[in-house]
């Protein structure tokens, strides 16, 4: 019985990940793109100027910099370290060509749902909150739909994926230093519910802090084994662009094999157009949602053409490319090379640090999504007493079942928020317009409920409200 729920978990999976949703992600990336006139690119200088001037802000509100943190805190995950292995063990060094080029398409999906998130937000007790389940109910009258996609990220985000993402930690210190995987998941589940049950603020605290850290720590050691190999670089680059469009791989017919891993695996690292980092865009305090949007855009591309390219340019560099290694055993293998047998240790490490943050991220969407659905204290309180839980369960158990029926759960989440973000997209736009607008003018860009003529249910964004 649960190998043919198995087998048919699997079948619908391949159908959702590798044809519907990558057609649909890249096709609509490529028209988010197209229509705002390669934002992602000729806005990229204002993309990095405004996350460096949001770290401000008032004591009690949620900042656009930490806002980023929260939704970085999610994208970067286990899948920066062991996807991009696989993506180039499955698909070769071309693979990552095309793990860039989705980043660079996706960073316009990005910003349309970042922008909606913030449209239609809310202001609740310790300030803002939205995301997709709130711009479908405001934006287009649909409640039902919200509520669908409120059901369906917090299963999978929420519940699942932490479970999985604890499995992985305590698998990386049992391998790398011989612990007990059940003491590992009973330390972590305190430390997480020491930060769940503060709420918001300190959620962005810590993702904030520890976001900086973790990518100052990773950038760092990648950055230093590249300097370590420079004479080699230009060759690795020329590697990875001739196996993203060389004669032989079309031949060899593994072309096919690096475009589909680089594209599958850039999307599930980066989240662009999932509807997951919306839900942390909504809760800053910006003068305008096109700030934010921007911000949001620029993370899909940091957590891509730096985060994953460190990966990618550590395995790349090493002689472990092209061993039977694979996964996070070639990364492994690959960091020996370069520095030494101690790596094992160093990459547990960083796995914890990258899974642990991604247990904050996917904690919080869940959280903004139970508000949605019931707007009760007890059910908060049932929800982060239930995500601890599956913490300590995902620390001991075999969760590959588990982890597929969260796929289709997050399939089918992904399918209801590029509907939804294509019919309101036009919206996205208008306050793209109205941002450049002010910008040509001299101004610091501000929004108010009336500045997109015809945009009705906009909840906060009253003339006096933001900063």
């Amino acid at each position: 019985m649960t190998e043919s729920l198995q087998v048919a978990i699997s079948g619908i999976n391949d159908f959702l990940w590798s044809n519907l949703l990558i057609v649909l992600l890249i096709a609509l990336g490529f028209y988010f793109t197209s229509r705002s006139k390669f934002l992602q690119i000729r806005m990229f200088r204002e993309m990095f100027r405004l996350l460096m001037e949001s770290r401000g802000g008032a004591r009690n509100d949620i900042s656009p910099f930490q806002a980023f943190c929260i939704s970085m805190a999610a994208r970067v995950g286990t899948g920066n370290i062991t996807g991009v292995a696989i993506a180039i063990g499955l698909g070769g060094p071309g693979a990552v060509f095309w793990m860039w080029l989705i980043a660079l398409i996706g960073s316009a999906s990005s910003y349309i749902e970042s922008t909606l998130a913030q449209i239609y937000k809310v202001r609740d007790e310790t300030g803002f909150r939205g995301g997709p389940a709130y711009y479908m109910q405001f934006g287009l009258n649909a409640r039902w739909m919200g509520a669908l996609f409120a059901v369906l990220i917090t299963l999978s985000f929420g519940l699942v994926f932490n479970a999985v993402q604890s499995n992985t930690i305590t698998i990386a210190f049992q391998n790398s230093f011989g612990t007990n995987r059940l003491t590992v998941g009973l330390i972590m589940a305190a430390i997480f519910a020491a930060i769940i049950f503060g709420g918001v603020k300190r959620i962005a605290r810590i993702s904030e802090y520890m976001v900086i850290f973790m990518a100052a720590l990773y950038i760092g050691v990648s950055l230093f084994i590249v300097l370590a190999n420079i004479t080699e670089v230009p060759g690795m680059f020329m590697t990875i662009f001739k196996h993203a469009f060389g004669i032989e791989q079309v031949a060899g017919g593994t072309l096919g094999a690096a475009i589909l891993q680089g594209i599958k695996r850039g999307l599930f690292s980066n989240e662009a157009g999932m509807g997951s980092a919306p839900n942390a865009a909504a809760t800053a305090t910006t003068s305008h949602p096109a700030k934010q949007g921007l911000i949001q855009a620029l993370a899909v591309l940091i957590d891509t053409f730096v985060i994953c390219s460190c990966t990618a340019f550590i395995i790349l560099l090493s002689d472990a490319y092209g061993s039977t290694a694979a996964g996070i055993e070639l990364t492994q293998s690959a960091l020996s090379t370069h520095i030494g047998s101690w790596a094992s240790g160093f990459l547990a490490i960083m796995i914890f640090l990258f899974a642990f943050s991604t247990l904050i991220g996917n904690y919080y969407y869940g959280e903004t999504n139970i508000d949605f659905l019931k707007s009760n204290r007890t059910w908060l309180w049932l929800y982060r007493f239930s995500v601890v839980a599956m913490v300590i369960f995902g620390s001991v158990a075999k969760v590959q079942l588990v982890w597929d029926l969260a796929d289709v759960f997050m399939g089918f989440m992904v399918i209801v928020n590029l509907i939804a973000i294509t019919l309101l997209s036009k919206i996205a736009f208008a306050a793209l317009n109205d941002y450049n607008k002010q910008k040509k003018a001299g101004k610091d860009p501000v929004f108010t409920k009336h500045s997109i003529e015809g945009v009705r249910n906009i909840q906060c964004w009253d003339d006096i409200e933001q900063k």
